[in-house]
């Protein structure tokens, strides 16, 4: 991605108290916090070297929390798109102590590139990428989203195609919305299609009943997307429970750029 888009790329890495409990100064010696991030900057070099075989790139070593670093860096250095991986973990660890991506995802207020690799083994990434789809909703980021996936996809020479998730609320005593299932598909249909029009692209689009992670992953198998690009406005509230885009990313067969 860098080449293509001839960025520039800094790795940066966070560490924790490890290194200076490691080290042979004593633990009140003033030089000990230097000696740990000269220590943690030249592994980050050699990693560098080893990874970026022929390339420059630069690199920062910090003692501090991951998310907090990385989303310093950004407010600092005006960072366009900050890319990681994530571990995955399961739903009540995530719950409790949160996660970097996590973090990241609700704090960064860049592009996100992220995935967990490769949830399903018979789906395999093509890089470049040949196949993006883009997930979309019927909120005021959608054509911002859209306008962004419609630049992105010409530049790999990658199919675009497009996804609206409806998920529908299940049924109560009090509500039912069954009988009006047909006319909410119709209607983000319609909407789809405006949004089509209003930015000028002719990519084939789907819209599905489904939670919205499942309806997204379900889509991505199908068109054997590479790639997938979601907006997540709603992910900068205050309850990271409300966003979609953390079970999105975990449940993606493929990584997941969010805007």
């Amino acid at each position: 991605m860098a080449r293509r888009f001839s960025a520039n790329v800094t790795l940066v890495h966070a560490y924790g108290p490890e290194p200076l409990a490691h080290s042979a100064l004593p633990i009140t010696d003033p030089d000990l916090p230097e000696e740990a991030r000269r220590f943690e900057q030249q592994r980050l070099r050699e990693y560098a070297l080893d990874r970026f075989p022929g390339q420059h790139v630069d690199t920062l070593a910090k003692l501090g929390e991951a998310g907090t670093v990385l989303h310093e860096f950004v407010q600092q250095q005006g960072t366009d798109v900050v890319m990681l991986a994530t571990h995955g973990r399961g739903p009540v660890r995530r719950f409790l102590l949160g996660s970097v991506a996590a973090k990241v995802l609700h704090d960064v207020s860049a592009a996100v590139w992220t995935g967990t690799g490769a949830i399903l083994t018979d789906h395999t990434s093509n890089i470049p990428y040949k196949s993006i789809l883009c997930a979309l909703d019927d909120s005021e980021e959608a054509e911002g989203v859209l306008r962004v996936a419609a630049s992105l996809a010409p530049s790999y020479e990658a199919q675009l195609s497009l996804v609206r998730v409806v998920q529908m609320p299940p049924p109560t005593a009090e509500l039912d919305f069954s009988p009006y299932k047909k006319d909410i598909m119709n209607a983000a249909d319609d909407g789809l299609r405006a949004l089509k029009e209003k930015v000028g692209i002719d990519a084939p689009h789907a819209v599905v009943e489904a939670t919205v992670a499942d309806g997204i992953r379900e889509e991505a198998m199908r068109r054997k997307a590479d790639l997938i690009i979601i907006g997540r406005g709603r992910a900068q509230s205050t309850l990271r429970m409300w966003s979609h885009v953390y079970p999105v990313v975990r449940e993606s067969p493929c990584p997941v750029l969010s805007l």
